[in-house]
């Protein structure tokens, strides 16, 4: 492990812990100090720590080093927060606002039937895209460099990423195929 390989990855550490500050910061001011416009600015930095990570992988990449699976990490990461970061934000601004600013409590997914076949085809379509993004990043930072013996370890990720594609749709929409929807309707 190289010096920028740490680094990496204590950056993408910090970046999760960032996303997670961001994100209560926000809903703490627009709802328990009724500051609304600092709310929605905290709320709409969020997106920014991404950039960040992508931009220090990116620089890193672009500097000489040799992919790691830091690297990877951080595509992976990225996609996962473009998938899943607006329903997170959403579901805790919902809670939020519940707990704090009487509204209708957060509405709770589905629990049988084809209402909850159709709520895990979508949330598989997030990892979808999840996946996608990452895919995506891989395959420019492959092209970034252009030296296949320095990217090397970049295309574990791809079988990360299939893997995960795989699992979450046997364990999830496809387990429900059987049992549920033959019961309920």
């Amino acid at each position: 492990m190289n010096v920028s390989d740490d680094f990496l990855l204590w950056l993408i550490l910090g970046c999760e812990i960032g996303f997670w500050v961001a994100l209560f910061s926000g809903l703490f001011a627009r709802y328990l100090f009724k500051w609304r416009r600092v709310g929605g600015v905290l709320l709409t930095c969020v997106p920014l720590i991404d950039l960040i990570l992508l931009g220090a992988s990116i620089i890193d990449l672009k500097n000489g080093a040799t992919a790691t699976l830091a690297h990877g990490l951080a595509a992976a990461y990225i996609g996962f927060t473009v998938a899943f970061g607006s329903v997170t934000i959403r579901w805790a601004d919902r809670w939020f606002a519940y707990k704090f600013a009487n509204a209708e409590p957060p509405p709770k997914p589905p629990t049988h039937g084809w209402c909850l076949l159709v709520y895990e085809l979508k949330l598989w379509g997030r990892c979808l895209l999840a996946v996608a993004v990452m895919f995506l990043l891989l395959a420019v930072a492959i092209a970034l460099v252009n030296q296949a013996e320095r990217t090397e370890e970049l295309n574990i990720w791809y079988n990360i990423g299939l893997g995960t594609l795989i699992f979450w749709f046997i364990f999830g929409p496809q387990s429900l195929i059987g049992k549920n929807l033959r019961v309920s309707s």
